[in-house]
């Protein structure tokens, strides 16, 4: 069956129950009731609540917290429904930070579990990473963290529940409400229960996730994260993996999310024997389409999206990954640290390419492996929704200047040019 002929650009109408339901919140803002409340006592009491726990560990949460709400209701120009879906993601997550400090509290021996050898695609966004993620994920000897359980990994299933757990059908019920409120977003990302999924769902336990700043334009707390210590979130991070894999026997995790490549060093701490693969695209197509993926996500939650400030926002981003990437890489004594993955290379034949880092990390891909990464690419292309198409035009973005500021990045690990027809 071939893909739908579909084009999504960020121009467009948010769908009508979405304009009804915003214009119904922004008659009771002008009678002075903003609701619901973004408040940090508000978001810590309702947590408490959902979870019915009291005990968030450490404090690492709380300075996150205070910033996001800052930045929430100074920049973000949440619409009502931004402001019921930016509650229900903060309450949420701390409420799962309640319910895992909580499973290892009485369960003292998941922090025994060990997570060892994990793959972790480190790539910025629109790089192949989720497809890499996907096929490596199809090895019957790894785990993919499922986009269902990395949000409540509390309790943890086992080896009788997991396929059946009631929490997979509430979370693809989440995923049809948000591909109707937001469709052109699937063209640009594949959502589903049982899809593998970013594991920058972790770090939404301290609130220091970049998962949280694509959901409104918020560049205060998106510049506080820059630079705050991450070593709590990544010990969360492992926490989360331990009680997942402690009733659940696990051999190695394949994990993937652009954000530690900001943070490579407390990467390399928590997992220093991870396989780690960097994938690299041509930066004029990377930029773009990041920008085009986050006005889309953000104009479901705000009505008022801003396409050039989220371009110079995540162009500013962007490079500033790349940069603490390749200081780094060039501060390591092992030069075989990672993996080094071209887009293009990976898009010509993906599983040859899978097949190249299996040899590289010292192991090959089993026939079964193969047979299964071969029927993905046959019954699942990657336009099967539709194709994400952009203009850099859109988000102020210049050719010359993208071209310009990331040329050292580009020369030092060889990135090719993209031709102008390839648009994903």
């Amino acid at each position: 069956m071939s893909a739908p002929d579909v084009t999504f650009r960020d121009a467009g109408l948010q769908p009508r129950v979405l304009r009804a339901w915003n214009r119904v919140g922004a008659r009771l803002r002008r009678m002075g009731w903003d609701l619901p409340r973004l408040t940090p006592e508000s978001i810590v009491g309702a947590a408490r609540s959902q979870a019915r726990l009291d005990d968030f560990g450490d404090d690492g949460w709380r300075e996150p917290l205070d910033v996001l709400c800052d930045s929430i209701e100074r920049e973000a120009q949440l619409s009502s429904f931004g402001r019921i879906a930016l509650r229900g993601l903060l309450v949420g997550s701390l409420a799962s930070r309640l319910r895992l400090i909580d499973w290892a509290k009485h369960h003292p021996e998941v922090r025994e579990e060990r997570i060892e050898r994990p793959w972790v695609v480190v790539g910025l966004p629109r790089t192949g990473t989720t497809l890499l993620s996907l096929l490596l994920g199809l090895d019957p000897e790894m785990r993919p963290l499922l986009q269902w359980e990395a949000s409540e990994p509390v309790p943890p299933p086992d080896l009788a529940t997991h396929a059946e757990d009631p929490r997979i059908a509430e979370s693809a019920k989440r995923f049809g409400q948000l591909e109707n409120l937001n469709p052109a977003v699937r063209a640009m990302h594949p959502f589903g229960a049982t899809l593998a999924t970013e594991c920058v769902t972790l770090f939404n336990f301290e609130l220091r996730s970049l998962a949280l700043e694509t959901q409104a334009h918020m560049p205060s707390y998106g510049r506080w994260l820059e630079g705050a210590s991450m070593a709590g979130a990544y010990d969360l991070h492992k926490l989360a993996l331990q009680v997942l894999q402690s009733r659940y026997p696990t051999g190695a995790w394949s994990l993937k999310t652009p954000q530690h490549l900001w943070h490579l060093e407390d990467l390399r701490r928590t997992y220093p024997d991870a396989r780690i693969v960097w994938t690299h695209r041509d930066p004029l197509k990377v930029v773009p389409s990041v920008a085009s993926l986050n006005t889309a996500l953000q104009r479901a939650n705000s009505d008022h999206t801003d396409p050039l400030a989220v371009g110079r926002e995540w162009d500013r981003k962007l490079h500033l990954a790349v940069s603490r990437g390749m200081a780094f890489d060039a501060a390591q004594t092992e030069r075989d640290w990672c993996q080094h993955l071209q887009y293009a290379d990976f898009v010509a034949n993906p599983v040859e390419s899978v097949d190249r880092l299996y040899t590289a990390f010292g192991t090959q891909v089993s026939p079964l492996h193969r047979r299964r990464m071969e029927a993905w690419m046959r019954e699942r292309p990657q336009d099967v929704h539709g194709r994400h198409r952009y203009d850099g035009r859109d988000f102020g973005l210049d050719r010359d200047g993208l071209r310009e500021r990331y040329a050292a990045y580009q020369e030092r690990f060889a990135i090719p040019e993209e031709r102008e027809s390839r648009v994903r």
